[in-house]
């Protein structure tokens, strides 16, 4: 069962916080606040989210909701094949299969959406997209143009990142070029694997280059490391439902 999880942006602090979970079950969407959401709304700047008013409820719906349900491309639309194939998948994919591999991500909001990883055969693996490559000097952006598929990442923390303490960003190898950052809400967990296991084996490789899709789609990641015993990811307090 695929498990996503609902991030906001608090506009004041850039704060990034965990306010709602998301599941499919028997064929029925779930949506559940989180106890973040306590935290955000003491910023006296979050709203709920729609109908969705009571934060001590769980939402059922035999359709994804609309605050998911517009994240989704239409199927008619004439991009939709070039869409899939930016994102990886040579086939139709489900909604949250979506939602997971894109983010959610829109221009108008502060809002991403993003996958619980659990274990692949004693492995932690993701995909993302490399975020930030718009804001990439030129030089770097161009750098991208000659990367290949399967080619090595390196991962590299932002030591001097005053907004997120947690940044890693991603390099080549020779000559050493920033290609963009790993998506904030998986860097916590990553920054514990680079501690616990050997940093050589956490390794990120280049699983498809969309130099035709918008920049948010080009660089498509994927990283793969050793799942440590009694490894937990997403277990701070802000990841738990407030109703269960």
């Amino acid at each position: 069962m695929k498990e996503l999880f609902l991030a906001w942006r608090e506009p004041e602090k850039r704060e990034w916080i965990v306010v709602g979970k998301l599941w499919q079950e028997d064929n029925k969407y779930y949506f559940g606040y989180t106890k973040g959401v306590l935290k955000a709304k003491k910023s006296g700047n979050f709203n709920e989210f729609g109908v969705m008013q009571e934060i001590d409820k769980i939402y059922v719906s035999d359709e994804l909701l609309p605050i998911f349900k517009n994240r989704i491309l239409n199927k008619s639309r004439p991009e939709y094949l070039d869409y899939i194939r930016w994102l990886g998948f040579e086939r139709e994919v489900s909604p949250l299969e979506e939602l997971s591999r894109t983010n959610g991500l829109r221009a108008t909001d502060s809002l991403q959406i993003f996958e619980k990883p659990k274990p692949i055969n004693g492995k932690f693996i993701i995909y993302f997209f490399s975020h930030g490559i718009r804001h990439l000097p030129p030089t770097y952006q161009k750098r991208i143009e000659h990367l290949k598929e399967r080619e090595r990442l390196y991962i590299a923390k932002d030591i001097q990142n005053k907004y997120d303490k947690y940044a890693l960003f991603l390099r080549t190898d020779d000559p050493v070029e920033i290609v963009g950052y790993i998506p904030r809400f998986y860097t916590k967990d990553i920054n514990k694997l680079l501690d616990i296991n050997d940093k050589e084996n956490v390794e990120v490789k280049i699983a498809k280059i969309n130099l035709d899709a918008p920049k948010q789609f080009q660089l498509l990641c994927k990283l793969e490391t050793n799942w440590p015993r009694d490894f937990k990811v997403c277990e701070s307090e802000e990841f738990e439902l407030i109703v269960t």
